[in-house]
């Protein structure tokens, strides 16, 4: 794998940040693949979305960016810009504090979305079959050691 996406990670003090921090004893309770200067993610409210880089940095109280390594950064990209448009998996999201895995195929939450991405475009960071239950902590644990920055 010589390509790379670009994640980024955030979290906020909102009471759902802190819900999915403690649920998944991460220190991050979202993550979104930077495209350029936007993002695709997965939000509560409004489901799979761009949005500007700078809007998410700014409404977040912290953030860091990792490369995640890929065999074709454009086909993880393409994947997720098929789902633009799709609802926030609730059911699914719900799951992983309940330990169930329930994954909506019309539906994501974060870092499912981006897993799934990943997987669809040949590049399986996880078995499909756990991808359900993908935090951001999970893929924060994918990001090579040497490589973790603050900047987009």
């Amino acid at each position: 794998m010589s390509q790379s996406v670009r994640v980024i990670f955030t979290r906020n003090w909102l009471p759902g940040s802190l819900l999915i921090r403690a649920a998944t004893w991460s220190r991050w309770s979202h993550c979104a693949l930077i495209v350029g200067d936007e993002v695709i993610e997965s939000v509560m409210g409004y489901g799979v979305r761009r949005r500007a880089l700078a809007d998410l940095i700014a409404s977040s109280s912290a953030h860091n960016c990792a490369d995640l390594p890929v065999q074709d950064a454009a086909g993880v990209i393409e994947a997720a810009e098929t789902q633009i448009g799709a609802r926030y998996d609730w059911t699914g999201a719900l799951g992983i504090a309940l330990r169930l895995v329930r994954q909506d195929r019309d539906a994501w939450f974060c870092s499912e979305l981006l897993a799934w991405a990943a997987y669809a475009s040949g590049s399986p960071w996880f078995r499909r079959d756990r991808i359900g239950r993908v935090t951001p902590e999970h893929l924060w644990m994918l990001a090579p050691i040497s490589a973790p920055n603050k900047g987009p």
